[in-house]
Formats: C-alpha cells, structure tokens, sequence
C-alpha cells in the first residue's frame, strides 16, 4: 500500500504516521516496511493485508456472535494499550481503520490523527477524528487524553454487539454506532445527551461491558 501526501495538512499526518509506526511495533498494528520521499511527496509502504475491512465484515454479517467480537476487541484492547504505553492517543477508532490480515487476527492503520507525547495528566485540545465515534470531551473541547480511545471501542462494540436500530430496521444499511442521529448536529446531541438503549438479547455479560465501558 503507498500513500502520497498531496499538500502542507496530508503531509504533516503522514509524517506523523511515519514517526509512529518507526516507533511502534505490535503484532495488531500495521507493520511499516519502508518509507520514501520523492518530490515534495511522502510514500509510506506498509504491510499487505489481505482479510481487507472490518468495516466490510461487520456490514455482511450485520452483528457478530459475542464470541467474534470478543475475539476482535481484545485484541484492538491490546493495541491501544500498546499505544497510551508510549504517549499516543490514537483517536481515530472506527472499522473502516481496523484491517484483517489473512489469519483474521486484526490490525490497526491510519495514524495520521495520532497525537504523541500525552502521558498521564496531560491533555490536547484538538478537534479531530470521526463525528460518530467521538467522545463528549473532544466534541465540546475540554482537554481531553487517552480516555476517549476508549470511548471510541465502546462505540465500536455496540457496533458488533447490535449492528444499530438503523441496521435491524433498514436491511442493508450499515452497523452504526449508538448515538448516531440523521444529521451532524443531532449526533453531538446524542452523545452529549443521550442515554445508552441496550436490545434485550444482549446477554448479561455483553450489557455489563457496554455500561462500564463508554458510551
């Protein structure tokens, strides 16, 4: 895979994403192979993976058994962990960012949202990542630290755990995380102010996890 960074903004994320995958090596991050610049343009080579999305997977299967995503989530645990270990709050969790290799086993990519240096008591304030799988702190910009990676996998787990209202109502819409609303201002709202709904199939201890772990 090779990206190019097209202008100023592309190209410090890239470099960022340099920087931290030279530094950081984990058996559920993408591996960098090798990193180039030609012309005012950045190449980073990295790892193929073939098992493609688990965006893909989750939105053909619609919900996974709780033993799949149980499978999957321990291991992004173990690399986001991994990451906050080294300073790095990695704010950009969502399936489209998470690949399968051809074992299944996942891997986390694009780290051009990354933000470096935060250890304990230390927070940022920028504004970044994915409207929906954003936690309340970085939508109303208080400061916020690697806490809200771990809003994110708790949006992330309702995703596989119900596949959304959207999703059970619509077939073949997409698996959406649990304060999505139709529009960008109304999204905020729910995850500033609204309340988790749980399905009733959901077993005990699948709706014990997604109550102790945000949202």
């Amino acid at each position: 895979k090779a990206k190019i960074a097209c202008n100023a903004k592309d190209t410090a994320h890239t470099r960022a994403e340099r920087n931290i995958l030279e530094a950081v090596k984990h058996p559920f991050i993408v591996d960098l192979i090798y990193a180039f610049q030609t012309g005012g343009k950045l190449y980073l080579i990295l790892e193929c993976l073939s098992g493609g999305e688990l965006f893909m997977q989750l939105e053909r299967e619609g919900i996974f058994l709780e033993d799949t995503a149980c499978f999957y989530l321990s291991e992004i645990t173990l690399a986001l962990g991994h990451l906050h270990s080294h300073g790095i709050i990695y704010r950009d969790l969502k399936p489209e960012n998470i690949m399968l290799n051809s074992q299944g086993h996942i891997k986390l990519t694009d780290f051009g949202l990354c933000k470096e240096s935060i250890h304990d008591g230390a927070v940022t304030h920028t504004f970044c990542g994915t409207i929906e799988y954003m936690a309340p702190e970085i939508l109303v910009r208080s400061g916020h630290n690697r806490a809200v990676d771990w809003w994110s996998l708790g949006a992330l787990m309702y995703d596989m755990l119900t596949g959304s209202a959207t999703f059970l109502a619509q077939p073949g819409a997409s698996p959406q995380p649990p304060f999505t609303a139709e529009n960008r201002k109304k999204t905020i709202e729910k995850i500033l102010k609204g309340k988790l709904v749980l399905p009733p199939y959901l077993t005990p201890d699948a709706r014990d996890l997604l109550k102790k772990v945000p949202p």
